[in-house]
């Protein structure tokens, strides 16, 4: 569903890719520090999808073209502004998880819809998202070497697999249910704050195979953790609805 799907795009897989290649082609040491800023850039990966949504809702020509051009522009103008911030793995951890409580904020009343009437996943629409997602990895890991750990970090935070996800779903479906993705979104970037806490910690420790492992096995341990928590309390309301509404329908 477009509900788990926002959940999922947060998980670590373009950003893991990314600080993969910086570990093995520059350093893990220089991996490590990317990471750090890697969990700051994910207030700009929010930028994103805010101006997409936003973009979405209001331009009714060229929504897609649009709405896709003046997000990359609002993710590029966050990052060039938190450049200048000095980070410690605290200041790292509490900026991007405040951010994701205030986005979630903003996106409160978008609604959770249900693809009714789902289109098969053609190898052709597959290809696509494999080449369009693998030239940004390309871009990013190769501007690596001509930038610092700040920069390759901050880059590394893109959306590189939920923008293929975004434009494939607007394009099919309609912008609701990019919405619904938009709305997840947010939630699911705890594991991606996990996986670069990780990464910052473990690399140059354990190295980068090793390090990879540990960060995607911690990054994991977050999503099912997340997911039974908030079965459990969905649990709990629907119980105390019932209770409500047991003497209603005792009298009827």
């Amino acid at each position: 569903s477009p509900k788990a799907a926002g959940l999922l795009s947060g998980y670590p897989l373009g950003a893991a890719i990314a600080l993969f290649f910086y570990g093995l082609e520059v350093s893990p040491e220089f991996a490590s520090k990317s990471a750090v800023y890697t969990m700051i850039g994910l207030v700009a990966s929010q930028a994103f999808v805010y101006c997409y949504y936003q973009t979405s809702v209001y331009l009714k020509k060229f929504n897609i073209f649009c709405s896709s051009m003046i997000s990359v522009a609002g993710y590029f103008l966050v990052i060039w502004l938190t450049h200048f911030i000095k980070l410690n793995h605290v200041v790292a951890v509490v900026i991007p998880v405040i951010s994701i409580f205030l986005f979630s904020y903003l996106f409160r009343e978008i609604d959770n819809m249900e693809i009714q009437k789902r289109l098969g996943l053609s190898y052709r629409l597959l290809f696509l998202r494999a080449i369009f997602a693998g030239s940004i990895i390309l871009v990013i890991t190769g501007a690596a070497k001509w930038v610092n750990s700040t920069w390759a970090g901050l880059l590394s935070a893109f959306p590189i697999t939920l923008f293929p996800l975004m434009l494939i779903i607007h394009f099919t479906y309609g912008k609701k249910y990019v919405h619904t993705i938009i709305r997840n979104f947010p939630m699911g970037l705890g594991s991606l704050i996990t996986y670069s806490l990780t990464v910052s910690i473990v690399y140059p420790v354990c190295g980068v195979y090793l390090g990879t492992f540990v960060s995607f096995t911690m990054a994991t341990a977050y999503l099912l953790i997340y997911y039974f928590i908030t079965a459990k309390l969905k649990g709990s309301r629907k119980a105390k609805l019932t209770n409500l509404l047991r003497p209603l329908r005792l009298r009827s």
